[in-house]
């Protein structure tokens, strides 16, 4: 069966270590481009990552000119989308609101699970 989609898990994605933060948005970005969907779920401290201007002031390496923002900006460009968990939004004292658009849909464990279980999609964790 072929794969015609890619679930994004980020949970150890954490803003305080920007140097791993470019890798899942260039994976979303190539597996987009490549005309599969993709999901990005944020979950832990994650979610401050769609917290407006914090993932443009974080870059993952001095040799590249992109922030953070940059390399999420091409995975949703190419097509993918962006799901806040619910439970990590509350333990880091945000709403949805207070988020980029991109990012207020709502997704969290049930509907990263759904897309884990399903022999279509395949999945990774960053």
């Amino acid at each position: 069966m072929k794969r015609s989609g890619l679930a994004i898990l980020l949970w150890a994605a954490d803003p305080g270590d920007p140097v791993r933060l470019a890798t899942p948005f260039a994976h979303a970005a190539a597996a987009a481009a490549l005309e599969m969907q993709v999901e990005v779920y944020f979950s832990a401290r994650a979610v401050l990552l769609l917290k407006p201007g914090v993932a443009a002031q974080l870059r993952a390496s001095d040799r590249f000119d992109k922030t953070i923002a940059d390399w999420m900006d091409d995975a949703l460009e190419h097509g993918a989308r962006f799901f806040a968990c619910a439970d990590a939004l509350a333990a880091q004292g945000l709403t949805h609101d207070d988020l980029i658009p991109a990012g207020r849909r709502h997704g969290g464990a049930v509907q990263y699970a759904s897309r884990a279980a399903h022999s279509a999609w395949a999945t990774l964790v960053f």
